[in-house]
């Protein structure tokens, strides 16, 4: 099994992506929690300016803060990636691919053969599962397509391998 998949069809930029790599990607989403807590929308802009005001406010209040101090601020929780489920919203990579005017849908191509077409903008609605209680999905993998509202969580379209714009 292959373990990447490809954006191609009517974008500027066909994509390679690895799904292998995800889970130290700072995007990544806990699917344990995200379909059971009410989840809110951040506009990045939004959420920037608000980093960046608690940083100098921080810098103001405490004076500077030099290495090896900052390093310690952030941690991973090593025992939670390797026994949680986590997956990535799709919408980054497809604007990274930048589809072309005229293109309406996308059409997702799974191991098997089979094609799933959705409309671009609800599919980038969607979120790829990318590991499962701390495993990759080896067996029907590399990712399973899951849609935002967790409707087919009990039974994801499987074994994603291309995405194709239309």
């Amino acid at each position: 099994m292959e373990s990447i998949i490809q954006i191609k069809g009517e974008v500027n930029f066909q994509i390679t992506l690895d799904p292998t790599v995800w889970i130290f990607d700072d995007r990544k989403i806990d699917l344990d929690q995200y379909f059971t807590e009410k989840h809110v929308e951040i506009d990045a802009d939004e959420e920037y300016i608000e980093k960046a005001g608690k940083f100098w406010s921080r810098e103001i209040m405490e004076g500077a803060t030099f290495p090896p101090t900052l390093k310690t601020e952030r941690k991973f929780d090593r025992q939670k990636m390797m026994s949680g489920t986590f997956g990535i919203k799709i919408e980054p990579f497809i604007q990274n691919a930048e589809p072309k005017t005229g293109a309406t849908s996308i059409i997702f191509g799974t191991q098997s053969g089979e094609q799933h077409s959705f409309p671009i903008e609800e599919a980038k609605t969607f979120i790829f599962q990318f590991s499962q209680e701390g495993k990759m999905l080896s067996q029907d993998g590399p990712v399973y397509l899951l849609f935002n509202d967790g409707s087919n969580l009990e039974n994801p379209i499987k074994g994603i391998t291309s995405l194709e714009v239309k």
